[in-house]
């Protein structure tokens, strides 16, 4: 594989895309009888992940890989996938995950417990603070130059955002952006101790969180953190280690998502003029046209499944224990569902974009990112006369398990020339 971008963020993300062929059908029984392997994170997949899942898409509706997941890659499937968690199990992880690795009824009460946390109180509340850090940023772009969106904007953003929305001290958002990329360098080495590691030192942060508040008593900070820590509507009050993976989920997870969301939507703007064009002039359509580019490309690649008993899928039978690869990447983008899937359209049916998920799993922090993703944009489209690609300095894409871009350069422009090709 091609060397890891050192400002990547890990989102848990045609380069002779049409002559990615599978191989030969195999009689693997880790995957079932007679399904198509191979490589995601070969070479060439890499170069472009979203042409790549278009190919194989278009050639087999599930492959087997030698890393132990079997790939779906069309909407029905995946669909199919996710709403029957009883045959395809969330608990896939060797590290407990509350509640994205339950399943009901275990997922249910901790799914209750979180659910109102993104409740339009909630977000109604965050909104004014989260439109003044957005706000904020743009101001601080240049008034007419280039800038690397992801390391010095979007990543900036996600960080500020999340950090502002959980109540965190503005000292935990350095050594969080340092751990985000300890986070990635593990995860792409596939070295389990590495990755242990860096899971220790996250949970080390939010303990040291958790006692300052504890130490406070009622003197402590009337955040969602503290909220969370005093919640007895389980009949208790949450262990640490369900408090920590709570937070880790939503903290990672968001990380990952919201910079590379921003720097797709950016990336997208800059390079479709008349889109760009189109919502500064209707600034309303702008809540459709963010999950439409993120239809389109994906800020998430997969989310995982494992079989519990043997099943059909897309004409193969999978054994009990199949592990499961859902992509979304690809599935948002089938041709028998959305037609051309790099049409932008904004009278496409809403419930058929699986951007978050589907089924007992769906997203339940969609509610904070469309809030964020709005405020980010609007500021964008507010505070600059245009956005545009640099000459000579092509974006770069973000390798698995990331999306998006890992190097992306914007020209801001805040002045009232004329932009190029406006």
């Amino acid at each position: 594989m091609s060397k890891t971008p050192s400002n990547a963020f890990h989102p848990l993300s045609a380069h002779n895309a049409e002559n990615i062929a599978p191989e030969a059908p195999t009689q693997d029984s880790a995957h079932g009888a007679g399904i198509r392997q191979w490589d995601p994170r070969s070479d060439t997949v890499q170069a472009n992940q979203i042409a790549a899942y278009d190919s194989m898409r278009r050639q087999c509706p599930i492959a087997g890989s030698r890393y132990g997941y079997t790939s779906v890659f069309r909407h029905a499937d995946a669909l199919r996938v996710v709403m029957d968690h009883e045959t395809f199990s969330s608990a896939v992880s060797r590290f407990p995950s509350v509640p994205n690795g339950m399943d009901p009824p275990e997922h249910t009460p901790f799914r209750q417990l979180i659910e109102p946390y993104f409740d339009s109180e909630h977000m109604a509340a965050f909104a004014p603070e989260c439109h003044a850090i957005a706000s904020r940023l743009v101001e601080a772009l240049p008034s007419d130059g280039s800038i690397e969106l992801i390391s010095e904007f979007a990543q900036i953003y996600a960080l500020q955002v999340q950090c502002a929305w959980l109540g965190w001290p503005e000292s935990l958002r350095e050594p969080l952006r340092e751990w985000t990329h300890k986070n990635y360098r593990a995860t792409m080495s596939r070295d389990q101790d590495a990755q242990a590691a860096v899971a220790r030192e996250f949970d080390g942060y939010i303990s040291e969180l958790l006692a300052t508040r504890r130490e406070a008593g009622t003197d402590a900070p009337d955040d969602i953190t503290t909220h969370l820590l005093l919640n007895e509507s389980m009949g208790r009050r949450l262990t640490e280690d369900e408090i920590v993976s709570i937070l880790r989920n939503w903290t990672v997870g968001e990380l990952g998502t919201i910079a590379a969301s921003v720097g797709i939507l950016v990336e997208y703007l800059a390079s479709h003029p008349e889109v760009q064009e189109q919502l500064r002039n209707d600034p309303s359509q702008l809540p459709a046209a963010i999950d439409e580019i993120l239809r389109i490309h994906a800020p998430l690649i997969l989310n995982r499944r494992i079989t519990t008993r043997e099943v059909e899928l897309a004409g193969h039978v999978l054994p009990a224990g199949t592990r499961i690869a859902v992509l979304w990447a690809s599935a948002n983008r089938d041709e028998a569902v959305f037609g051309d899937p790099d049409e932008f359209r904004l009278d496409r049916d809403p419930s058929l974009n699986l951007l978050y998920g589907a089924g007992v799993h769906v997203c339940p922090g969609a509610p904070l990112a469309r809030l964020e993703l709005q405020a980010i944009m609007e500021a964008l489209l507010n505070g600059t006369e245009w956005l545009e690609l640099p000459a000579g300095l092509l974006p770069e894409r973000a390798f698995y398990p990331g999306s998006g871009f890992s190097t992306l350069y914007i020209h801001v422009r805040k002045t009232l020339n004329a932009p190029s090709g406006h």
